[in-house]
Order: structure tokens, then sequence, then C-alpha cells
């Protein structure tokens, strides 16, 4: 059975001197009953529809269902391309990634919930850009997709993925989580450092309430998926600098947890506090409804 907290998994990979993705695949296939070969082939299939969302809407304007997002992810990739950008192209460009998934979602396209739908983003934007920066093998990411899956499970297991039970912090928060500590042990980082990137991410987005418009999952989701892709790769960067966490990873998740079975239900993907009822929030979700009825 797969260890429950962070503290488990690190020591356990140190006993064994095994990175987070390989025991990641070794408790697959042990749970499972398939052969390894079975279960990469299957994360290559998730890595490719994670490329293919990334990509789609770097050069097709992709618009939502309701209208309300669309045909920004052509913006910023285009920026990315021809300006001197402030953030840089790397980070730019992982941004415009972010956004194309969140904007196929919205379209109704074809994404890999990871782990959400609401936060599908994150994850494809920063592995795939990194590891095109880092010249990584499709192997290579795959094995990023395991660890992060391996941080996700923790995560589960003693907290939520679910918007609606914990807000924004668990669906953008664990996304960003995941990518970050993903990233930094495909990099080179230890176990610990992994956990240590992903601690911090989920300190930074402590609190972040679930309050779409009109109760669709584009905004304020699509931005955010921009803003958790950032967090994950400046806090990759801290941690390999040699930065730790000081609050430990199962810490940050259980505080995570607790904050949000204290928010109110308005603030949980109801639609009913936060942006979901500012001025403007009310007459897009009004605009919606009329567009619907026609």
């Amino acid at each position: 059975m797969f260890v429950n907290t962070g503290k488990e998994l690190i020591d356990i990979c140190s006993s064994k001197n095994i990175p987070i993705w390989k025991y990641t695949l070794l408790e697959e296939i042990e749970k499972s009953g398939e052969t390894e070969n079975i279960i990469l082939n299957r994360l290559k299939r998730s890595l490719n529809v994670m490329r293919e969302a990334a990509e789609y809407g770097l050069t097709h304007e992709v618009s939502s269902v309701s209208g309300l997002i669309g045909k920004d992810a052509v913006k910023v990739y285009k920026y990315a391309k021809n300006n001197d950008t402030i953030c840089g192209n790397f980070l730019v460009m992982a941004m415009a990634r972010a956004l194309s998934c969140s904007e196929v979602n919205a379209a109704m396209g074809k994404i890999v919930a990871a782990p959400t739908a609401g936060s599908c983003g994150i994850l494809p934007a920063v592995i795939i850009t990194t590891g095109e920066k880092y010249n990584k093998s499709e192997e290579e990411l795959v094995r990023a997709l395991l660890t992060a899956s391996g941080i996700g499970i923790i995560i589960a297991k003693n907290a939520t993925l679910a918007g609606a039970e914990g807000g924004c912090q668990a669906e953008c928060g664990s996304a960003s989580a995941m990518a970050s500590g993903a990233i930094v042990e495909m990099l080179g980082g230890s176990p610990k450092e992994a956990l240590d990137a992903s601690a911090i991410v989920i300190k930074n987005i402590l609190g972040l309430v679930c309050d779409p418009i009109a109760g669709l999952v584009e905004v304020p989701c699509a931005k955010r998926n921009i803003g958790g892709t950032v967090s994950a790769l400046s806090t990759a960067d801290l941690v390999l600098s040699g930065v730790e966490s000081k609050i430990p990873f199962d810490d940050c998740v259980d505080a995570m947890y607790k904050i949000g079975k204290q928010m109110p239900c308005e603030l949980r993907e109801t639609a009913m506090g936060g942006l979901a009822i500012t001025k403007t929030g009310m007459k897009l979700k009004a605009m919606i409804q009329s567009k619907n009825e026609m």
C-alpha cells in the first residue's frame, strides 16, 4: 500500500535509494498487477493528450462554450515569440500552455485532469516547458508524471483535491505542488527537496477560495492556472538553489485541509461568494443565462 505521509515517502525512498517516481511506479505495479510497460505506455498516452491540449490553443483561437473565455493563449504565445518579455520567453511560454489547456477544457476538448479539470493546465505547462528547456526525453517526462502522481496521492490521502471540499487551494494548489515537486526531482533534486518545493507552493497558496463566475470552470480558473504555473516554476528554482521549507510538507497539507474545512460553503465552488457575486460577476452570469435561454 502506498505510504500515507510525505515523511514516510522520504524515508522509504532514502532506505531503498530510489526517487519518488520509481517508488510510485513500483507501487502501481503491485497494486494493479499490470506490467511496467503497460503503465508507462498509459502515461505516455496521457502525456500526449497533455501536449495536444497545451499546444492547440497557441495557434488556434479557442473559445469556451459560454463565450466567457477564449483566444487568450494565442495572444500570450505571440507575445512570447515577438517581444522582449518581462519574465522571459520560458516563463511566458509556460503561461501560454497553461492557458491553452484551460481554454481547451472550457471548449469541451480533451484534457487530462491533473489532478482536476479546473487545474488541468498547470502540470502539463510546467513539465512540458521545463522538459523542452532541458531537452528531456519522453521517458523523463513520464517519470515526472509519476513523481507528481506520488505527491498527489499523499495530498489526496490527507486532505482533498476538490474545490467543492477545500477551495481552489485544493485544486490549483495541489496541481502546483505536484508540478513543482516533479520538476525538482526531474532536474536532480532529492525526494526531500521535491517535497520541500511542494510544501512551499502549498504555503503560498493557502486559503485560495473557489469562486467560479456562473459556476463555470472558466473565470477565474483559467488565470489561476497561470498563477499556479508561475508558482510551481519559481519555487522549483528556489529549492534547487538550496532553500528549504521551514514547515514540512505533511504539516502544510494538514493546514490546507483544515483551512478548507473552515471555509464557508459560499467559497467552495458554489458560485455564491467571492468574485462570483461581484457586480461584474453577476452581470456575466446574467449574460450567460440569457444566451442559454435564446
